[in-house]
Parts: C-alpha cells; structure tokens; sequence
C-alpha cells in the first residue's frame, strides 16, 4: 500500500522561510518609511505653525495703531524733544498736549536741517545741545558711549541744557518697532523717574550690540537704572508712543534724515568734520 507524503523538503521548507522572512522585511521597511514620512510632517507641520505665529505676531505688531493724540511726558516739548536741564532733572513741561493727526507736511524738506522749536541759551546762560538720536542706531550707541559721560559732566557744572530728540526712523528695520518701543521707555522714565534718565539712556544704547529688547527688558534696565516701578506699565503699554511718532515724523519734515544729528545753539553739526567737544566747549565759551 502506497502512501501520499505531501511534507515540504528540507529544501522547500528553508526556501518558504526565507520568502516569508524577505515579504517581513519588506512589510517593516513599508512601516519604518511611513513612520519616517509621518515624524517629517509632522516636524514640518510644526516648522510652518511656529513661522506662521512668528509672522502673525510681527505683523500685528507691526500693525497695532499708534493712537494720533496724546501728552507729552514732563520735560517733552511740542516738537517731541525731552528737555534735561541737570544730570537728575527735566524742565517743568507737564501738560503739553500732541496730536499727530493735525500734523501737516511741508511741500518740500528743507535742503539742510532745520528743526523747529530748538532751545538757545540766552547770553550768560547755559547753552542748549539737542541730539536726533534713535534706539537702534549703532552710531547713536557709538556717540553715547563716546560723550555721555563728558554731556552729564557738563550737565552738573551747569554749563549746557540737553535735549534729547528720540525717533523712531529705523523701526522699518526692526519686526519689534524697537526703535520707538526704546523712545517711549526713554520718555516713560524721564517723565516718573527723570534723576534715572541718564543712567538708563546710557544702558539702552550700551546694550545695542546685544540686540532688540522686549518691554519686559526695557523695564528690567530701566529700574536697575534707578527708575521707579512705575514705569513698568507705561513701558508695557507704550504710553509715550504717540510722542514718539510726533519726534520722526517733524524731524523728518524738517529735513532731519539720520541720526545722531547733533545741533549746538540751533545750529547743526558735522560730526565727520568737527570735533563735538570742542564744538560745545567753543559755544559755551562764547555764550559766556
């Protein structure tokens, strides 16, 4: 009697291992790459959402209205200029009132410089240096840390006034607006803490080379600089925004276009060509 052995060889038998083996390989291959494909999107996915909240971010930043009217902090002026008329003290301005809105153009920028409103020491009074000068201006920081010290000097030997014109002409530059966030933190301090001007004005710039702050920052330097607490919820609100935008935009109508613009007794200078100190020693000596 015959029997029907249907049990693979040995040789079949490695044989169907080793397909089955390889179709396992294959299917796990499939799955690594698709788990591979889903990590990548979804990293990607991540990527696009963190720029595109960046980019929301910046652009309502960028956008968020500045409202036209406003007041100017104690020691602002009309034209946007804050008046420092001793290392801890700024002239009694409080109640000057700003509205860009009723700003009007000129037809034309003057050829040269002309801004309005700047203070002339009377005979046998201190004389007046007025600084165009913007918070994200590398050469503002350069002359900061050149002069500041020899300007509170003068300050407290009572042989200059200071004012300083803080605009905002490089916010274009900047995703934060910094340059106007700086000035307004500026105002903010002069205003509630104006002994704390100097000190801060020359850590605002002395940090440039560090990069753009957030309001939090700014108000962190402001008070390590001696302001009060205070000033943090002007800083965070960008109280003194509106009296920024009236520095930049008279500045630029009056044919101010960079900065730092340095004006001795009304009349500008070249710093390229003159020396500031001996510019300001020559005035004051003059106007004695």
């Amino acid at each position: 009697m015959s029997t029907n052995n249907s049990r693979p060889s040995k040789a079949e038998r490695n044989a169907s291992a080793r397909e089955k083996a390889a179709q396992m390989q294959a299917l796990q291959a499939k799955a690594q790459k698709r788990k591979s494909l889903f990590v990548k999107l979804g990293v990607l996915a991540a990527v696009v959402l963190v720029v595109v909240l960046v980019v929301v971010l910046i652009v309502q930043n960028n956008n968020a209205k500045v409202p036209d009217a406003g007041t100017a902090p104690n020691g602002g002026n009309a034209a946007g200029g804050i008046l420092l008329t001793s290392p801890t003290t700024v002239a009694d301005t409080s109640g000057v009132k700003i509205n860009n809105a009723e700003l009007k153009a000129p037809e034309a920028a003057p050829a040269t410089p002309e801004p309005r409103d700047l203070v002339v020491g009377a005979k046998g009074e201190p004389i007046n240096v007025t600084l165009f000068v913007d918070a994200n201006c590398v050469h503002c920081a350069e002359f900061e840390s050149t002069y500041g010290a020899q300007m509170k000097q003068w300050l407290a030997d009572g042989e200059i006034t200071l004012e300083y014109r803080n605009v905002g002409f490089l916010d274009g530059n900047s995703p934060t607006n910094f340059s106007s966030r700086g000035a307004s933190a500026l105002a903010c301090v002069a205003d509630q803490s104006p002994a704390a001007y100097l000190d801060f004005a020359s850590a605002l710039w002395g940090h440039y080379d560090q990069g753009e702050m957030k309001n939090a920052e700014l108000t962190e330097m402001a008070i390590a600089s001696g302001a009060s607490d205070s000033v943090e919820s002007c800083i965070e609100k960008g109280t003194y925004r509106p009296f920024v935008e009236t520095a930049t935009t008279l500045a630029g109508f009056d044919g101010v276009k960079g900065t730092p613009s340095i004006f001795i007794q009304g009349k500008g200078m070249d710093l390229a060509n003159q020396d500031f100190v001996e510019a300001v020693e020559a005035a004051i000596e003059a106007n004695a």
